[in-house]
């Protein structure tokens, strides 16, 4: 394991793609604001958009796909009916709390997400888990999206534990770039709907096939 003391001191999760199933609901709900609002799909965008920050993805359905609406009014309409989702339907990915609960006992946690303050809030009380998760920190509090280390940097600061003594989890190409950026050891949960580049799952320490599996991977990592 590439820490310093042989042994992580705080794990860092991603939240979409790694604890919830909701990467494919952006999606669809971007592409329905985008058509509705006077604007056209373009092939590569939802790659593009991925680990971006609210104000990035917003700006970018306006100036790259046309949607009649300002940013800001982009935003809180995408974000209105993901929230939606997560009130009736929390779209959590089997394992993950219980993964974070048995590993919040025995480090310190924190979220490191490039999704709302409000939807990290809505999974945090679906689940039960406001009492595991030390901190969260969202790219809208940081000066650029992922792949930029922004989010992570802030996470660990949070915490206050070094990068290099962190594990950090993540999905997507994006994501596994700005964990790899902030200095953590990177665990892989390759997204299945939006499968990671190669070369940026060659960032990751190891890779897992689902979130149940990083307790033991952990354990394994650390022999």
């Amino acid at each position: 394991m590439a820490v310093s003391s042989g042994e992580p001191r705080a794990i860092l999760f991603d939240l979409d793609g790694v604890l919830v199933d909701s990467e494919h609901l952006w999606d669809r709900i971007r592409r329905e604001v985008t058509h509705e609002f006077g604007g056209r799909w373009a092939e590569g965008a939802t790659g593009a958009m991925m680990g971006m920050s609210t104000p990035e993805w917003s700006e970018y359905l306006v100036t790259e796909l046309g949607v009649r609406l300002s940013p800001e009014r982009v935003a809180e309409t995408v974000i209105d009916r993901m929230g939606k989702h997560y009130e009736t339907d929390p779209p959590v990915i089997p394992g993950a709390a219980e993964t974070v609960r048995e590993l919040g006992g025995r480090f310190p946690t924190a979220i490191a997400s490039s999704a709302p303050p409000r939807i990290i809030r809505a999974f945090l009380d679906a689940t039960g888990l406001g009492d595991v998760v030390r901190h969260t920190v969202s790219s809208e509090e940081t000066r650029a999206g992922k792949p930029a280390p922004d989010v992570y940097l802030r996470a660990v600061e949070g915490l206050a534990v070094p990068a290099e003594e962190c594990v950090a989890v993540e999905d997507s190409s994006n994501g596994l770039r700005a964990a790899a950026a902030s200095g953590a050891t990177v665990v892989a949960v390759p997204n299945p709907h939006f499968p990671p580049a190669e070369d940026a799952l060659g960032l990751a320490r190891t890779r897992l096939e689902g979130i149940e599996e990083l307790p033991r991977a952990l354990a394994e990592l650390l022999d």
